[in-house]
Protein backbone atom coordinates (compact mmCIF):
# COMPACT_ATOMS: atom_id res chain seq x y z
CA UNK A 1 0.00 0.00 0.00
CA UNK A 2 1.46 3.17 -0.82
CA UNK A 3 2.51 5.53 2.01
CA UNK A 4 0.29 8.98 1.44
CA UNK A 5 2.80 11.73 3.89
CA UNK A 6 1.46 14.02 5.77
CA UNK A 7 -1.73 11.94 6.58
CA UNK A 8 -3.59 12.42 9.48
CA UNK A 9 -5.13 9.09 11.21
CA UNK A 10 -8.79 10.68 12.79
CA UNK A 11 -10.74 7.81 14.52
CA UNK A 12 -14.47 9.34 14.80
CA UNK A 13 -16.17 8.82 17.88
CA UNK A 14 -20.26 8.23 17.92
CA UNK A 15 -22.90 7.27 15.30
CA UNK A 16 -24.67 10.86 15.07
CA UNK A 17 -25.85 12.60 12.22
CA UNK A 18 -22.93 15.12 13.10
CA UNK A 19 -20.51 12.16 13.03
CA UNK A 20 -21.48 11.17 9.73
CA UNK A 21 -21.50 15.07 8.39
CA UNK A 22 -18.16 15.46 9.78
CA UNK A 23 -17.03 12.36 8.34
CA UNK A 24 -17.69 13.20 5.10
CA UNK A 25 -16.52 16.58 5.40
CA UNK A 26 -12.98 14.81 5.99
CA UNK A 27 -13.47 12.32 2.89
CA UNK A 28 -12.88 14.71 0.46
CA UNK A 29 -9.54 16.08 1.79
CA UNK A 30 -6.64 13.88 0.87
CA UNK A 31 -4.78 14.76 3.83
CA UNK A 32 -7.50 12.74 6.27
CA UNK A 33 -7.50 8.76 7.21
CA UNK A 34 -10.89 8.33 9.05
CA UNK A 35 -10.91 5.55 11.82
CA UNK A 36 -14.81 4.83 12.40
CA UNK A 37 -15.95 3.81 15.72
CA UNK A 38 -19.01 2.71 17.50
CA UNK A 39 -19.54 3.88 20.98
CA UNK A 40 -17.06 2.62 23.15
CA UNK A 41 -17.69 -0.43 25.50
CA UNK A 42 -19.64 -2.20 23.01
CA UNK A 43 -19.25 -3.54 19.61
CA UNK A 44 -18.05 -1.69 16.72
CA UNK A 45 -16.92 -0.54 12.91
CA UNK A 46 -12.90 0.78 12.75
CA UNK A 47 -11.75 1.65 9.52
CA UNK A 48 -8.28 1.36 8.64
CA UNK A 49 -7.82 2.17 5.05
CA UNK A 50 -11.20 1.28 4.09
CA UNK A 51 -10.95 -2.33 5.83
CA UNK A 52 -13.76 -2.66 8.74
CA UNK A 53 -12.84 -4.70 11.53
CA UNK A 54 -14.54 -5.18 15.35
CA UNK A 55 -13.40 -3.00 18.09
CA UNK A 56 -14.02 -0.76 20.59
CA UNK A 57 -12.21 2.38 21.38
CA UNK A 58 -9.17 1.22 23.54
CA UNK A 59 -9.22 -2.01 21.24
CA UNK A 60 -8.96 0.54 18.19
CA UNK A 61 -6.16 2.89 19.90
CA UNK A 62 -3.93 -0.26 20.96
CA UNK A 63 -4.75 -1.83 17.60
CA UNK A 64 -4.57 1.21 14.92
CA UNK A 65 -0.87 2.21 14.92
CA UNK A 66 -0.35 6.07 14.44
CA UNK A 67 -4.12 7.51 15.53
CA UNK A 68 -2.82 11.49 15.79
CA UNK A 69 -6.88 13.08 16.27
CA UNK A 70 -9.56 11.76 18.34
CA UNK A 71 -13.36 13.29 17.20
CA UNK A 72 -16.01 13.23 19.42
CA UNK A 73 -19.40 13.82 17.78
CA UNK A 74 -21.96 11.98 20.32
CA UNK A 75 -25.30 13.74 19.79
CA UNK A 76 -25.61 12.74 23.60
CA UNK A 77 -22.21 12.90 25.68
CA UNK A 78 -23.72 12.20 29.66
CA UNK A 79 -23.13 8.49 30.65
CA UNK A 80 -21.07 8.01 27.31
CA UNK A 81 -17.85 10.00 27.35
CA UNK A 82 -14.94 7.54 27.73
CA UNK A 83 -13.35 10.10 29.91
CA UNK A 84 -10.65 7.84 31.05
CA UNK A 85 -10.11 6.23 27.52
CA UNK A 86 -9.59 10.15 26.23
CA UNK A 87 -7.25 11.31 28.81
CA UNK A 88 -4.76 7.90 28.18
CA UNK A 89 -5.38 9.07 24.94
CA UNK A 90 -4.49 12.67 25.14
CA UNK A 91 -1.27 11.20 27.51
CA UNK A 92 -0.18 9.72 24.32
CA UNK A 93 0.05 12.96 22.49
CA UNK A 94 -3.19 12.51 20.40
CA UNK A 95 -5.02 15.45 19.78
CA UNK A 96 -8.79 15.61 21.03
CA UNK A 97 -11.06 17.99 18.85
CA UNK A 98 -15.04 18.52 19.57
CA UNK A 99 -17.04 17.44 16.46
CA UNK A 100 -19.01 20.77 16.07
CA UNK A 101 -15.90 22.59 16.15
CA UNK A 102 -14.10 20.48 13.29
CA UNK A 103 -17.30 20.58 11.48
CA UNK A 104 -17.23 24.72 11.88
CA UNK A 105 -13.43 24.69 10.92
CA UNK A 106 -13.98 22.01 7.87
CA UNK A 107 -17.04 23.80 6.13
CA UNK A 108 -17.03 27.23 7.29
CA UNK A 109 -20.87 27.41 9.00
CA UNK A 110 -21.58 26.61 12.07
CA UNK A 111 -23.52 23.30 13.12
CA UNK A 112 -26.63 25.59 14.28
CA UNK A 113 -29.13 22.21 15.16
CA UNK A 114 -26.33 21.01 17.40
CA UNK A 115 -25.20 24.29 18.70
CA UNK A 116 -25.52 24.69 22.58
CA UNK A 117 -26.08 27.85 24.72
CA UNK A 118 -22.84 27.37 26.02
CA UNK A 119 -21.05 27.22 22.91
CA UNK A 120 -22.00 30.77 21.93
CA UNK A 121 -21.90 31.68 25.90
CA UNK A 122 -18.24 30.37 26.49
CA UNK A 123 -17.13 31.59 22.99
CA UNK A 124 -14.11 34.35 23.47
CA UNK A 125 -14.36 35.79 19.71
CA UNK A 126 -18.49 35.85 19.80
CA UNK A 127 -19.71 39.46 20.38
CA UNK A 128 -16.28 41.09 21.75
CA UNK A 129 -14.81 44.36 21.22
CA UNK A 130 -12.02 44.62 18.90
CA UNK A 131 -9.71 47.35 17.97
CA UNK A 132 -10.44 45.34 14.09
CA UNK A 133 -14.08 46.89 13.91
CA UNK A 134 -12.61 50.15 14.38
CA UNK A 135 -10.60 49.99 11.59
CA UNK A 136 -13.30 48.30 9.39
CA UNK A 137 -15.44 51.10 9.96
CA UNK A 138 -12.57 53.60 8.99
CA UNK A 139 -12.04 51.32 5.87
CA UNK A 140 -15.64 50.98 4.93
CA UNK A 141 -16.22 54.90 4.94
CA UNK A 142 -12.88 55.47 3.31
CA UNK A 143 -13.64 52.56 0.71
CA UNK A 144 -17.42 53.51 0.64
CA UNK A 145 -16.27 57.56 -0.88
CA UNK A 146 -13.60 56.45 -3.56
CA UNK A 147 -16.20 53.93 -4.79
CA UNK A 148 -19.15 56.79 -5.38
CA UNK A 149 -16.27 59.36 -6.60
CA UNK A 150 -15.65 56.46 -8.90
CA UNK A 151 -18.79 55.01 -9.81
CA UNK A 152 -20.73 58.30 -10.67
CA UNK A 153 -20.82 58.10 -14.01
CA UNK A 154 -21.92 54.45 -13.80
CA UNK A 155 -25.02 55.93 -11.59
CA UNK A 156 -26.01 58.27 -14.24
CA UNK A 157 -25.93 55.55 -17.11
CA UNK A 158 -27.60 52.71 -14.99
CA UNK A 159 -30.52 55.82 -13.75
CA UNK A 160 -30.60 56.44 -17.36
CA UNK A 161 -31.24 52.67 -18.94
CA UNK A 162 -33.92 52.07 -15.57
CA UNK A 163 -35.70 54.90 -16.74
CA UNK A 164 -36.08 54.07 -20.00
CA UNK A 165 -36.51 50.39 -19.64
CA UNK A 166 -39.79 50.69 -17.11
CA UNK A 167 -41.53 52.85 -15.35
CA UNK A 168 -40.85 53.12 -11.84
CA UNK A 169 -38.55 55.26 -9.41
CA UNK A 170 -34.65 55.04 -9.87
CA UNK A 171 -34.39 53.91 -6.80
CA UNK A 172 -35.84 50.98 -4.54
CA UNK A 173 -35.98 52.18 -0.80
CA UNK A 174 -36.91 49.16 1.58
CA UNK A 175 -36.82 49.46 5.75
CA UNK A 176 -34.09 46.43 6.83
CA UNK A 177 -32.75 45.61 9.83
CA UNK A 178 -29.25 46.72 11.34
CA UNK A 179 -27.10 46.22 14.13
CA UNK A 180 -28.76 45.90 17.19
CA UNK A 181 -31.85 45.14 16.04
CA UNK A 182 -32.25 49.31 14.73
CA UNK A 183 -34.53 49.71 11.63
CA UNK A 184 -33.12 51.88 8.64
CA UNK A 185 -33.72 52.70 4.65
CA UNK A 186 -31.89 50.27 2.32
CA UNK A 187 -30.99 52.00 -1.43
CA UNK A 188 -30.52 49.56 -4.35
CA UNK A 189 -31.57 50.56 -7.76
CA UNK A 190 -34.67 49.41 -8.87
CA UNK A 191 -34.42 46.04 -10.50
CA UNK A 192 -38.50 44.70 -10.69
CA UNK A 193 -41.25 46.45 -11.40
CA UNK A 194 -43.31 48.47 -8.85
CA UNK A 195 -46.55 46.60 -7.74
CA UNK A 196 -48.80 48.03 -4.77
CA UNK A 197 -48.16 44.75 -2.88
CA UNK A 198 -45.86 41.95 -2.71
CA UNK A 199 -46.47 38.41 -2.14
CA UNK A 200 -43.12 37.75 -0.65
CA UNK A 201 -39.92 39.64 0.41
CA UNK A 202 -38.40 35.90 -1.55
CA UNK A 203 -37.48 36.63 -5.15
CA UNK A 204 -38.85 33.03 -6.24
CA UNK A 205 -42.30 34.44 -5.64
CA UNK A 206 -41.25 37.85 -7.43
CA UNK A 207 -39.18 36.34 -10.43
CA UNK A 208 -42.12 37.62 -13.27
CA UNK A 209 -41.43 41.22 -12.15
CA UNK A 210 -37.83 41.29 -12.59
CA UNK A 211 -36.95 43.83 -15.81
CA UNK A 212 -34.31 42.98 -18.37
CA UNK A 213 -32.22 45.76 -17.36
CA UNK A 214 -33.01 44.51 -13.87
CA UNK A 215 -31.82 40.73 -14.21
CA UNK A 216 -28.54 42.73 -16.39
CA UNK A 217 -27.84 44.60 -12.69
CA UNK A 218 -28.25 41.62 -10.44
CA UNK A 219 -26.10 39.37 -12.14
CA UNK A 220 -23.45 41.94 -11.63
CA UNK A 221 -24.60 42.96 -8.32
CA UNK A 222 -24.59 46.80 -9.85
CA UNK A 223 -28.18 47.48 -8.33
CA UNK A 224 -25.85 47.19 -4.94
CA UNK A 225 -24.22 50.33 -5.80
CA UNK A 226 -26.81 52.89 -4.03
CA UNK A 227 -25.91 51.30 -0.95
CA UNK A 228 -22.57 53.16 -0.43
CA UNK A 229 -24.28 55.58 0.72
CA UNK A 230 -25.63 53.17 3.47
CA UNK A 231 -22.26 52.59 4.32
CA UNK A 232 -21.72 56.79 4.64
CA UNK A 233 -24.78 57.07 6.66
CA UNK A 234 -23.75 54.32 9.34
CA UNK A 235 -25.95 51.91 8.66
CA UNK A 236 -23.82 49.25 7.00
CA UNK A 237 -20.30 48.41 6.55
CA UNK A 238 -18.46 47.22 3.17
CA UNK A 239 -18.36 43.38 4.86
CA UNK A 240 -20.82 41.76 7.07
CA UNK A 241 -24.03 39.68 7.21
CA UNK A 242 -26.62 41.14 4.56
CA UNK A 243 -29.62 43.19 6.25
CA UNK A 244 -32.73 41.27 6.48
CA UNK A 245 -35.84 42.79 5.21
CA UNK A 246 -37.89 44.36 8.28
CA UNK A 247 -41.10 42.50 7.86
CA UNK A 248 -39.19 39.18 7.69
CA UNK A 249 -37.68 39.67 11.02
CA UNK A 250 -40.66 38.21 13.62
CA UNK A 251 -40.55 35.15 11.29
CA UNK A 252 -36.91 34.81 11.37
CA UNK A 253 -36.75 35.47 15.04
CA UNK A 254 -39.47 32.74 15.76
CA UNK A 255 -37.74 29.91 13.33
CA UNK A 256 -34.26 30.56 13.39
CA UNK A 257 -32.19 29.43 16.09
CA UNK A 258 -30.00 32.19 17.92
CA UNK A 259 -31.05 34.89 15.01
CA UNK A 260 -31.13 38.07 17.83
CA UNK A 261 -27.09 37.17 17.34
CA UNK A 262 -26.73 38.37 13.73
CA UNK A 263 -27.76 42.01 14.91
CA UNK A 264 -24.40 41.95 17.14
CA UNK A 265 -22.37 43.17 14.44
CA UNK A 266 -22.49 46.20 11.50
CA UNK A 267 -24.73 44.59 8.49
CA UNK A 268 -22.40 44.84 5.17
CA UNK A 269 -22.81 45.10 1.61
CA UNK A 270 -21.07 41.44 1.19
CA UNK A 271 -20.58 39.28 3.13
CA UNK A 272 -19.22 35.33 4.06
CA UNK A 273 -22.74 33.83 3.22
CA UNK A 274 -23.26 35.86 0.51
CA UNK A 275 -20.57 34.41 -1.17
CA UNK A 276 -20.50 31.17 -0.07
CA UNK A 277 -24.33 30.32 -0.28
CA UNK A 278 -25.76 33.34 -2.22
CA UNK A 279 -29.67 34.03 -2.29
CA UNK A 280 -31.76 32.39 0.06
CA UNK A 281 -35.57 31.71 -1.39
CA UNK A 282 -37.61 30.25 1.60
CA UNK A 283 -36.97 29.93 5.38
CA UNK A 284 -35.19 26.30 4.82
CA UNK A 285 -32.37 27.99 2.70
CA UNK A 286 -32.14 31.13 5.47
CA UNK A 287 -31.24 29.24 8.01
CA UNK A 288 -28.71 27.43 5.84
CA UNK A 289 -27.28 31.01 5.30
CA UNK A 290 -27.23 31.74 8.53
CA UNK A 291 -25.08 29.14 9.38
CA UNK A 292 -22.46 30.94 7.18
CA UNK A 293 -23.70 34.32 8.87
CA UNK A 294 -22.93 33.32 12.76
CA UNK A 295 -19.71 31.62 11.67
CA UNK A 296 -18.41 34.85 10.24
CA UNK A 297 -20.02 36.76 13.45
CA UNK A 298 -17.53 34.22 15.90
CA UNK A 299 -14.46 34.36 13.80
CA UNK A 300 -14.67 37.72 12.02
CA UNK A 301 -11.09 38.70 11.15
CA UNK A 302 -9.09 40.21 8.83
CA UNK A 303 -7.89 36.88 6.54
CA UNK A 304 -11.59 36.31 6.36
CA UNK A 305 -12.85 39.66 5.27
CA UNK A 306 -10.11 39.50 2.38
CA UNK A 307 -11.20 36.09 1.48
CA UNK A 308 -14.83 37.58 1.17
CA UNK A 309 -13.35 40.50 -0.94
CA UNK A 310 -11.56 38.55 -3.48
CA UNK A 311 -15.15 35.89 -3.71
CA UNK A 312 -17.42 39.21 -4.49
CA UNK A 313 -15.13 39.95 -7.07
CA UNK A 314 -15.20 37.28 -8.61
CA UNK A 315 -18.80 36.90 -8.55
CA UNK A 316 -19.21 40.50 -9.86
CA UNK A 317 -16.61 39.99 -12.62
CA UNK A 318 -18.14 36.39 -13.82
CA UNK A 319 -21.48 37.41 -13.86
CA UNK A 320 -22.32 34.28 -12.06
CA UNK A 321 -23.92 32.96 -8.98
CA UNK A 322 -21.95 32.41 -5.84
CA UNK A 323 -21.28 28.68 -5.25
CA UNK A 324 -23.60 26.72 -2.87
CA UNK A 325 -21.86 23.80 -1.32
CA UNK A 326 -22.81 20.45 -3.34
CA UNK A 327 -21.84 17.49 -0.43
CA UNK A 328 -25.04 18.64 1.90
CA UNK A 329 -28.55 19.54 1.01
CA UNK A 330 -29.02 23.14 0.76
CA UNK A 331 -30.84 22.90 4.74
CA UNK A 332 -27.46 21.11 6.45
CA UNK A 333 -27.38 18.38 8.13
CA UNK A 334 -30.23 18.01 10.91
CA UNK A 335 -28.25 16.88 13.41
CA UNK A 336 -31.18 16.94 16.02
CA UNK A 337 -32.90 14.17 13.88
CA UNK A 338 -30.84 11.19 15.19
CA UNK A 339 -29.50 10.34 17.82
CA UNK A 340 -26.23 8.41 18.30
CA UNK A 341 -26.99 4.70 17.73
CA UNK A 342 -27.07 2.04 20.26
Amino acid sequence: MPIRPFVENILVLGQSTLATAVTEEMKKRRRYRILDLKEPGEGGRVYKDGVPFLGSMEHGLRTIPQTHRIIVAFSERRGRLPIDALLNAKRQGIAIEDGVHLYERLTGKLALDQLQPSHLIFSPTLCRGSFYAVLQRILSVLLAVIGLILSAPLFAGIALLIKRGSEGPVFFVQERIGKDGRKFSLVKFRTMRPVDRRSSEWVKDNGDRITPVGRWLRRFRLDELPQLFNVLLGHMNLIGPRPHPASNYDLFMRNIPFYAFRTTVQPGITGWAQVRYGYANDLKEEIEKMRYDLYYIKYHSVRLDIEIVFRTIAVVVLGKESPRPKSLPRSGPRFDEQTDAA
